[in-house]
């Protein structure tokens, strides 16, 4: 596996309230030199994203007043959006294949794992850089989860 270090620097975005992850988070950014923004909700969220080149992500699968799901259908409106990755305490199979099949990157498991977070974020920066990348459309319209 190749050192996330020798990866280009990485510009994320924590969306969420990450309490007990917060820390390890951004420990993995200051060992690494990348950077990150914090939103703890979807106006600043998409305001950080209007202001800054963010590259990937990290978001709570329920925000107080926004899901995954609507999150990615806001995303489509950028001309290059960043890749997603959903962090959940229930990270199952289910919503595993469910998030991939409406076009986000990757789902990590709560409490979030040091190793994980490094590989998953430094893999979907590397993505973000595939030339001409398609962005996937949702095979039916995007309904907000209400649970």
């Amino acid at each position: 596996m190749s050192d996330p270090k020798a990866q280009s620097s990485v510009c994320a975005l924590l969306v969420g309230d990450y309490d007990s992850d917060r820390l390890l988070v951004h420990d993995v950014f200051r060992n690494f030199g990348w950077r990150l923004f914090e939103a703890r909700d979807r106006r600043s969220a998409l305001r950080c994203l209007d202001r800054n080149p963010v590259h990937v992500i990290v978001a709570k699968k329920k925000v107080r007043d926004w899901n995954w799901k609507r999150l990615l259908a806001d995303l489509r409106h950028h001309v290059r959006p960043p890749q997603l990755i959903i962090t959940s305490h229930l990270a199952d199979e289910r919503l595993w294949a469910e998030a991939l099949n409406w076009g986000a990157y990757d789902v990590l498991a709560e409490p979030l794992q040091r190793d994980e977070v490094e590989r998953v974020i430094a893999s979907a920066r590397r993505h973000f850089d595939l030339p001409l990348r398609a962005v996937r459309a949702p095979a039916v319209s995007p309904i907000p989860d209400v649970a």
